[in-house]
């Protein structure tokens, strides 16, 4: 049976790739007894959706600030 610190580890491992068989299912035992585990993936899964709509919202406005910066370079002409 996995511990709390190499459950957080496989949650945080399976955010960037999926993990083997085996790691899935002994986490998921884990997850099934452990609830401040449960919590942490709710954490993990929160974090990662603000971090991509940041992402999304910085990529807008540099596009923005970009073509506002091409507008003052043009009327400086």
């Amino acid at each position: 049976m996995l511990n709390c610190q190499e459950a957080t580890r496989l949650m945080s491992e399976a955010q960037e790739h999926s993990l083997p068989l085996a790691a899935t299912i002994s986490l998921r035992a884990h997850l099934l007894l452990c609830s401040g585990c449960r919590n942490f993936g709710r954490h993990l899964d929160v974090l990662r959706q603000a971090s991509r709509a940041f992402a999304q919202g910085a990529g807008e406005r540099a596009d923005a600030t970009s073509e506002a910066d091409q507008d003052t370079h043009r009327g400086e002409r």
